[in-house]
């Protein structure tokens, strides 16, 4: 909704409610689901900035609360003890892997009801994506996570449910969601099993 000729159609139903409706709160609906992208996305301020706006933006202006709420987070991606002595700092001074869990913190700050992650991992390492991957796995108990990902034995190791969507024409298409386990060693589409198997794609 930010972006010039930006434009969506259909229903993307929350809670029984289309987040296209123009009458939806953005804001609320920004609060209740939160975003991971790509490459990690800190802003260009303080760690403890990073996490005190967001909490402003949405409310939450007293101090200790703003305190608390923000240590919680880095604690529930283990960024606490990393960063804790220097909050003060530019968030831009951290790893990548730093970053992303930063941004992940960021998040998980508003507590969400989605956390929607687009490639997290596709810009760190592998020891930095196996950190975000164990936090991943951490977390689902507590929220619904949705994971974006072309890494398949990302998928495998760390998904519950699997949607495999394929291009059809000039759209998107659903082809088969399941159990992570079915659509990996029994799918019941020929796509599903020509993609996992690396036969297409």
């Amino acid at each position: 909704d930010l972006y010039p000729g930006q434009r969506a159609e259909g229903q993307i139903n929350f809670h029984g409610k289309n987040l296209l409706d123009k009458k939806q709160d953005v804001n609320l609906v920004r609060a209740k689901i939160g975003m991971v992208f790509q490459k990690p996305t800190p802003f260009p301020l303080s760690i403890r900035r990073n996490l005190s706006l967001p909490l402003h933006e949405h409310g939450v202006t007293r101090k200790a609360e703003v305190a608390d709420i923000s240590e919680q987070a880095l604690r529930d991606v283990g960024l606490w003890d990393e960063v804790c002595d220097r909050m003060e700092s530019s968030a831009l001074t951290l790893s990548g892997g730093q970053q992303q869990r930063l941004c992940i913190a960021r998040a998980l700050a508003l507590q969400p009801q989605i956390l929607l992650m687009d490639e997290p991992c596709s810009a760190l390492d592998p020891i930095a994506s196996g950190v975000v991957e164990d936090l991943i796995c951490r977390l689902r108990g507590r929220y619904t996570v949705v994971i974006v990902t072309h890494n398949l034995a990302q998928a495998r190791r760390i998904a519950n449910y699997a949607a495999f969507f394929w291009v059809s024409g000039h759209a998107g298409q659903l082809i088969e969601f399941g159990r992570c386990q079915k659509i990996f060693e029994s799918p019941r589409h020929e796509l599903t099993a020509a993609y996992v198997n690396g036969i297409r794609g």
